[in-house]
């Protein structure tokens, strides 16, 4: 049986931006608690990474499926 490779793209996208959304809503959760401005850096640090991972990939044309 032949599976397509489109399908394993979109799933290892998938685990991929899941894994940093299980790592962000914790720390959301409690970012309230620590009132410290270095988590709220080191938070936005993250998304700022997680950003330039998106835009590389959608650059490279790793979410073009046609």
């Amino acid at each position: 049986m032949k599976i397509s490779i489109y399908y394993w793209i979109i799933g290892l996208l998938y685990l991929i931006f899941d894994l940093e959304i299980i790592f962000l809503f914790p720390f959301a959760a409690i970012l309230s608690y620590i009132n410290n401005l270095f988590a709220l850096l080191s938070l936005i640090f993250f998304l700022i990474i997680l950003t330039i991972g998106f835009i590389y990939e959608f650059s490279q044309g790793a979410l073009d499926l046609n």
